[in-house]
């Protein structure tokens, strides 16, 4: 998941060619306050110029005042604009991320929402915004979390690890995506490289990325190597047998699988063939 800023037109437009499953203009956090109504514009203009990437297209809209965003995002020509889905920055309850896909459909789009958690208040709400029927992604926000409790930020990351679990259990359990926090550090790929490893671990089912040279290592990262794949798929043939056979327990080259072990298995050829997408 690719951010862009929004008063930065030319780079909206090339952040497809990057490879990023989702794109995202950003009228927060990458804008001055004195550019927003000219990164708006900027962002109407390229949505409505025929931009249709194969990738997914989403606008973060401003914690401050998201109303003003989609009044010209959405307002004049909204069945013209190639958009996905929002963002919600600083969601805190279930009812701020109703509140933004409600404003969306008095203008005519019906969009889900990424919600942003990166407040104490919204990781201990998280459940409840998982769940809020516009959802379709939480996304975790370490950089703000910590400002917001008092934390300092150090590399092994243990002040948010916390929150970071909380948010893929509520993402979970809700039936969401979870989606994995920024890696500052643009010029640090192998730092980049090993978060994102834990972020896989940890369940995330992607990461954001704050440069185009991010996308590539999360990529990476994410793609099963064909030792997984191959497992998984002897995995997958073998349970095809042993239901045919009424056996809910078969071993593959000596392990013992069960459901857990299935469910693994059919995630990493999920990844697989979307990677091959």
């Amino acid at each position: 998941m690719l951010f862009s800023p929004g008063d930065r037109p030319e780079m909206c437009r090339k952040a497809p060619e990057t490879g990023a499953d989702v794109v995202v203009f950003d009228l927060e956090d990458a804008v001055a306050p004195a550019r927003k109504s000219e990164a708006r514009a900027a962002v109407a203009d390229v949505l409505a110029s025929g931009f249709d990437p194969d990738c997914e297209v989403c606008v973060r809209v401003s914690a401050t005042d998201p109303t003003a965003d989609l009044d010209v995002l959405l307002d004049d020509t909204p069945d013209e604009h190639r958009l996905d889905a929002l963002m919600l920055p600083k969601a805190e309850t279930r009812e701020d991320v109703r509140a933004l896909a409600e404003e969306a459909t008095e203008r005519g789009r019906d969009l889900p929402v990424f919600a942003l958690v990166e407040t104490a208040r919204g990781i201990l709400h998280a459940e409840a915004i998982a769940d809020a029927e516009p959802t379709t992604a939480v996304c975790f926000g370490a950089e703000d979390l910590a400002a917001d409790i008092g934390a300092s930020r150090t590399g092994e990351g243990t002040e948010v690890l916390y929150a970071r679990e909380h948010a893929v259990l509520a993402s979970s359990a809700a039936g969401v995506d979870a989606i994995d926090t920024v890696f500052t550090d643009i010029e640090n790929e192998e730092g980049l490289r090993t978060a994102t490893e834990f972020a896989v671990d940890l369940g995330y089912d992607g990461k954001m990325a704050i440069h185009p040279a991010q996308v590539g290592p999360i990529n990476d990262a994410y793609t099963p190597n064909p030792e997984r794949v191959e497992w998984a798929e002897h995995v997958l043939d073998a349970r095809a047998e042993a239901d045919a056979d009424g056996r809910g327990v078969f071993r593959v080259d000596g392990e013992m699988i069960d459901a857990p072990l299935i469910t693994q298995a059919e995630r990493v050829i999920e990844r697989a063939d979307a990677t091959d997408r």
